[in-house]
């Protein structure tokens, strides 16, 4: 018998990306297997100060969706030429390090909280490119 797989997919409202991210997910085969957060900057978005009101609304969010539908794995989806991260950036030069570091942080933050609260789940950390390129984090 083969084990449900049931994830919750947090991504970025930027329409750009909406079709990428879609196929990535139909490619793993997880088509109707997921629960779908999708708020500006991903990652960013539920772990930055400067979005802090949108934080409760997405760990509420996750709470109930491991309840309802037996979420057993988060995969994070952040993006390049991101515009929370240019927020985030401030008046500093806007480059691919910069980018990646604000990136990494709002992983590294996510993934510490996410690994208290549900330690026997797993998270997928990941960034992806115009060009489709997927990069594991």
């Amino acid at each position: 018998m083969k084990k449900n797989y049931q994830a919750m997919v947090l991504s970025c409202i930027d329409p750009r990306f909406q079709p990428i991210v879609f196929n990535y997910l139909k490619k793993r085969k997880l088509s109707g297997k997921y629960s779908s957060f999708t708020i500006a900057g991903s990652a960013i978005g539920v772990t930055a100060n400067k979005f802090k009101k949108w934080h409760k609304t997405f760990w509420d969010n996750l709470e109930t969706s491991i309840k309802l539908h037996k979420i057993n794995n988060l995969i994070v989806i952040n993006h390049r030429d991101c515009g929370a991260a240019k927020i985030i950036n401030g008046d500093k030069i806007f480059n691919r390090l910069n980018e990646t570091k604000i990136h990494l942080l709002s992983f590294e933050k996510l993934k510490k909280k996410f690994k208290k609260k549900y330690p026997k789940l797993k998270i997928e950390l990941k960034i992806i490119s115009i060009n489709k390129k997927i990069e594991i984090c």
